[in-house]
């Protein structure tokens, strides 16, 4: 008997959600950065930022599968103080000369409209 596999193709909740796609666009960009520092042998500074630009999405993901709206948005607040922190690494990487003013400019304006988003689905998924 053959079973057709999209029968089996799960999918789950943080998929459909927007900051969730957001977050791993980011996080593209951000790896492309990481992989970049670490050909220039600069480990530490490419782990730092694939861990936390991982964290976001990472948490969403985690958040979207707890039994509370509560709990759910815990992770989200750590979701968002991810972004916070690549915005922090990449500040020093751009004191550094590591990325150009440009990449800075529109990745932090790339997060800053992620926490917002964040922010705003906390407050909604809370009410």
């Amino acid at each position: 008997m053959q079973i057709k596999s999209e029968l089996f193709m799960a999918t789950f909740r943080f998929e459909d959600l927007k900051i969730w796609q957001d977050s791993i666009e980011i996080a593209d960009e951000l790896f492309e950065i990481a992989d970049n520092l670490y050909d220039k042998k600069l480990f530490r500074f490419a782990e730092q930022l694939r861990g936390a630009s991982m964290s976001i999405s990472n948490n969403i993901a985690e958040g979207s599968g707890s039994f509370s709206d509560k709990d759910f948005a815990n992770f989200l607040a750590i979701a968002r103080k991810s972004a916070f922190e690549c915005a922090n690494i990449l500040i020093i990487l751009y004191r550094r000369k590591l990325i150009s003013s440009e990449v800075k400019t529109n990745l932090f304006e790339r997060l800053a409209k992620l926490c917002a988003q964040i922010a705003n689905f906390r407050k909604s998924i809370l009410k």
